[in-house]
């Protein structure tokens, strides 16, 4: 997947909670990816705005696919809890 492809389908599917490229941004319960020295990072704030489960990845198109399947993850148990 690419930016743009990525993009699209945090649009289209209404995802939130995520916090994209921004250095030094550190907000609780977001997931968040960042390139960090020409790799890319995903990882998920607690929270406390804690890094958890973090994965580094080559490339960007493999880390978009673990940004975007966490964010769904994440739309699926906030839609349950609102239930």
């Amino acid at each position: 997947m690419n930016l743009e492809e990525a993009k699209k389908i945090i649009e289209n599917e209404k995802l939130t909670n995520y916090v994209m490229f921004s250095d030094g941004l550190n907000k609780p319960d977001k997931i968040v990816i960042e390139e960090e020295k020409n790799n890319w990072k995903v990882y998920t704030n607690d929270e406390r705005a804690v890094a958890t489960s973090v994965n580094f990845y080559s490339s960007l198109p493999e880390a978009l696919d673990d940004f975007i399947e966490r964010l769904r993850g994440d739309k699926a148990y906030r839609d349950y809890l609102n239930r």
